[in-house]
């Protein structure tokens, strides 16, 4: 219970993303400050960890659109969120068999856990740069990726109530318990979430305003130096009332509440709202697409297929049990999605038809 106390710091009531981003941030006990959370021994898996070839794909696409924009001899990646580094290295490696793409691109990394960043910098040290700035890069073009970077920023929730908008918040008794509280929400809020057709017919609406804010960072540099952005990420297509929060302790459900600063903190992400925030900001967009769409656009299967060929049986059903959970609907595949959006007068990105 005394650890409630903590994630309070100078106030005993939160709204919802105030209070999340003390549990998984704080600098002493935050989740993601004191611990690897990905990977079997963790508490939960990533594609990159599932399988190399997810990685490999990214990497091919990454390139692919420097083609895109004329191989340019200054090309910039930014990878949101790297984690432990399993993308990055299998990106790194992916690179080398390209030359003169290796030669010129520039790799950034856009990490919040300082603890995180200890681990990348232990592995990597000069082949790419951390960043806490966009405006540290000047030359473009720029290319953001992100793979679950905007499932991992807390959202604001709010309901309905007659002509009223609450906002959720957490409460600390007297007892250091935990307790849901409605209040009624700022004018900029309810300005704010009115500006998006996608929330306007919902009860229950979730908003995701601190990701929205490292948004904007993006769509901005982007306009600036021309440029995309591409976020793989769990969540649905359209908002349906529902409240998406969850907790995961050891690959397991945990209660939201419980194992504080030692379980996930997730929620699913809302595309159709990315989508109309893309158009509001200047960016051209893809249509969305299934993370199963992706991949085998992208080639995944055909790589799988080369592979296997030197491989043993054993080896060979790892491989496939792997690509199933990238892929098939029962798993990752369709709950996936996979954005784009852009500024550059061409449109011919490799993964969209």
């Amino acid at each position: 219970m005394k650890i409630n106390k903590v994630y309070f710091k100078h106030s005993k009531i939160l709204p919802v993303d105030k209070f999340l981003n003390n549990v998984l941030y704080d600098k002493k006990y935050g989740y993601y400050t004191s611990k690897i959370p990905f990977g079997e021994k963790g508490d939960f898996i990533t594609s990159p960890k599932i399988s190399d070839l997810f990685s490999e794909m990214i990497a091919i696409w990454m390139v692919a659109s420097w083609e895109t924009f004329g191989k340019p001899n200054n090309f910039n990646i930014v990878e949101l969120g790297p984690g432990d580094g399993s993308l990055t290295k299998i990106l790194l490696r992916s690179f080398r068999k390209f030359p003169k793409f290796n030669s010129i691109k520039n790799l950034y990394l856009y990490e919040e856990s300082k603890y995180l960043k200890k681990i990348q910098k232990i592995k990597f040290k000069k082949e790419v740069k951390w960043i806490n700035n966009f405006n540290q890069i000047k030359k473009g073009p720029i290319i953001f990726f992100g793979n679950e970077f905007f499932d991992a920023i807390p959202i604001k929730q709010f309901k309905k109530h007659k002509s009223f908008l609450l906002e959720k918040n957490y409460s600390l008794d007297k007892k250091c318990r935990i307790r849901e509280v409605f209040r009624k929400t700022s004018i900029s809020n309810i300005k704010a979430i009115k500006s998006y057709k996608s929330l306007s017919k919902l009860d229950f609406i979730e908003f995701p305003k601190l990701g929205l804010q490292e948004l904007k960072k993006i769509t901005k540099k982007i306009i600036e130096l021309n440029g995309c952005v591409l976020l793989v990420d769990y969540g649905y297509r359209k908002p349906n009332n529902e409240n998406t929060l969850q907790s995961v302790m050891k690959h397991k459900k945990n209660n939201l509440l419980d194992n504080l600063g030692k379980a996930d903190v997730t929620s699913h992400v809302n595309f159709s709202l990315l989508n109309e925030f893309f158009i509001k900001n200047n960016l051209k967009i893809k249509n969305l697409i299934t993370q199963k769409e992706f991949l085998e656009n992208m080639g995944i299967i055909e790589r799988a297929k080369i592979l296997s060929k030197k491989m043993k049986f054993t080896q060979q059903s790892d491989l496939y049990l792997r690509m199933q959970r990238l892929l098939s609907p029962r798993y990752m595949g369709e709950l996936f999605k996979v954005i784009l959006a852009y500024k550059f007068n061409k449109n011919n990105f490799a993964g969209f038809k």
